[in-house]
């Protein structure tokens, strides 16, 4: 098989960041990475034009890394809470999503994309977890979620003493 020498005008993660030129499979170039915008040829003809764009996009490159450690910056002592049903063992009758946490952002004033969330599976349980938010490609930041059930902290103490006593009036009677 050929391999196409190509500029990368976007962050591909198995390939390279922007503005890196790789050398990827024809029919990768030809298929996927040209139609989609993410990269141009790098031929002779258009050389240093490539590199012209090559510094600008590095350039743009830098000042996005800069806008994402000010932004890691003032998001760093975030915390997201969620409340939903769940059941006795603390299985949730749903999940918390990527999709819920970029929401949940948002509602605090941060534009994330959804994708940027590091979440391999959705949130099935209650507990204390840590979600990464990749901010740019050299800076991620951890955040701490909480998941609760709705009524946890004050629902089943009062549940447990409830059925012992009711299990011994109905004995009694």
């Amino acid at each position: 098989m050929a391999n196409t020498t190509i500029l990368l005008r976007e962050d591909i993660e198995t390939l390279g960041g922007r503005g890196e030129i790789v050398k990827v499979k024809s029919g990768y170039a030809r298929n996927y990475l040209l139609p989609q915008g993410l990269a141009t040829l790098a031929t002779k003809g258009n050389l240093k034009q490539i590199e012209l764009e090559r510094a600008a996009l590095l350039k743009k490159a830098a000042v996005e890394k800069e806008t994402a450690e000010l932004q890691a910056g003032q998001m760093g002592d975030i915390a997201l809470s969620f409340t939903r049903k769940a059941g006795e063992q603390g299985h949730l009758f749903g999940s918390v999503t990527s999709m819920d946490i970029a929401e949940a952002l948002k509602s605090k004033g941060y534009e994330i994309d959804r994708r940027k969330i590091i979440l391999k599976d959705a949130i099935k349980e209650t507990g204390d977890y840590t979600v990464g938010l990749k901010l740019h490609r050299e800076v991620t930041l951890q955040i701490p979620v909480t998941v609760r059930g709705e009524g946890e902290e004050a629902a089943p103490a009062p549940v447990e003493e409830t059925k012992p006593e009711a299990a011994v009036e109905e004995s009694e009677s």
